[in-house]
């Protein structure tokens, strides 16, 4: 029946029950499991799941995990058991790095080794998606669907929700209009939304660049502090500004203004990171803390953007290497980078030098 939800569709319902602390079923090979996030589970509710019988086990990221002093006995995931006598505070104390101070003692972790994980993986895999921290408290279950339909629970096969989440979803043009700019009086914006109901990405058009030559480009990630507060922590918003006002200089230009923040891990992640900067960890250790890698970004959204408009060939203004190896490698031909060194200050040379150290951009 045509109005069944496809696995796409689940999806989307999974990552916004999870944002609002319900949880879901994940169905696997090998069983099925509750699935509820960290960071959005309440004592009532993580008592509710303890009801249902069984030990809950706690799924983290191996950096996470590395900070906690946690065996992770895999490249993909840390499968903490519950012990008996926590409550919900205690979850969010070992996904939470915030509270890795004022919690110091919240081992010895007893994790588990071997067996299927794919539940796991999937499991932090949906509370990335949802832009929470990476953990997920996981009840194994005997008959996953009927506790779904007991309960109205969204339920999803991992493996197959697994796959759509490691792809890009299918993005499609919604409209676009003339908007004239301080950079460029030529200028008009086009809304791509993408078919999994997550963050609308936009493109900027200066101009009317030809199709048939390399456009001057640029792959900005959203960041709400940078480009809008005018935060001195970053680079963000005299890039963006930097890279419209050269664009207009030319006559022609398109800026991909992508909804990443963060490097993809969401704003309230993003001020969890700034929070144990302020506690003197630089920007990559302050990620790892969290459980995320240093980029979590999807730089193949740009690249499908880029040929939704026309453009096979960029002129790419970036001091980040890597994003031109990942245009090359998504079918985007990389003629020039473009160097764009502005908004060095005091408030920011710390977070620069790791950059460039760490990251390896040409600063």
């Amino acid at each position: 029946m045509s109005l069944l939800p496809n696995i796409v569709e689940l999806q989307a319902r999974a990552r916004a029950d999870l944002r609002m602390g319900v949880p879901i079923v994940l169905l696997g090979a090998e069983g099925a499991a509750l699935v509820a996030a960290a960071e959005t589970l309440g004592d009532e509710r993580l008592a509710d799941i303890r009801g249902l019988g069984g030990t809950p086990v706690l799924a983290i990221t191996p950096r996470r995990a590395e900070t906690l002093k946690a065996r992770a006995y895999s490249a993909h995931v840390a499968r903490v058991v519950l012990p008996g006598d926590v409550g919900s505070a205690w979850i969010r104390a070992v996904a939470d790095p915030a509270d890795d101070l004022n919690v110091p003692m919240k081992g010895p972790f007893n994790t588990l080794r071997g067996g299927d994980e794919t539940l796991a993986r999937a499991a932090i895999a949906f509370a990335k998606a949802a832009r929470l921290l990476p953990a997920a408290l996981l009840l194994a279950v005997a008959d996953g669907a009927a506790l779904a339909a007991r309960y109205g629970l969204t339920c999803l096969d991992a493996r197959a929700a697994h796959a759509v989440l490691d792809e890009t979803s299918p993005l499609f043009p919604v409209a676009d209009a003339r908007l004239p700019m301080e950079a460029a009086e030529a200028g008009r914006l086009h809304i791509f939304r993408p078919e999994d109901g997550a963050e609308e990405h936009y493109a900027i058009e200066i101009g009317n660049p030809p199709r048939d030559k390399p456009v001057l480009a640029r792959l900005h990630s959203a960041c709400f502090t940078g480009d809008v507060l005018g935060s001195l922590k970053c680079d963000c918003g005299p890039q963006l500004r930097a890279a419209l006002a050269q664009m207009g200089a030319e006559g022609t230009g398109v800026l991909l203004y992508l909804n990443q923040e963060g490097r993809g891990i969401g704003l309230a992640n993003k001020m969890r990171a700034y929070s144990l900067q302020d506690q003197g960890f630089d920007t990559v250790e302050a990620n790892h803390r969290l459980g995320f890698e240093d980029d979590e970004r999807d730089f193949r959204i740009g690249a499908e953007i880029l040929r939704e408009m026309g453009f096979s060939a960029v002129r790419l203004m970036t001091n980040n290497p890597a994003k031109v190896a990942r245009m090359e490698e998504h079918g985007i031909t990389v003629t020039e980078r473009v160097p764009l060194k502005v908004g060095h200050s005091r408030h920011n040379a710390h977070y620069l030098a790791t950059k460039a150290r760490k990251s390896g951009h040409l600063l």
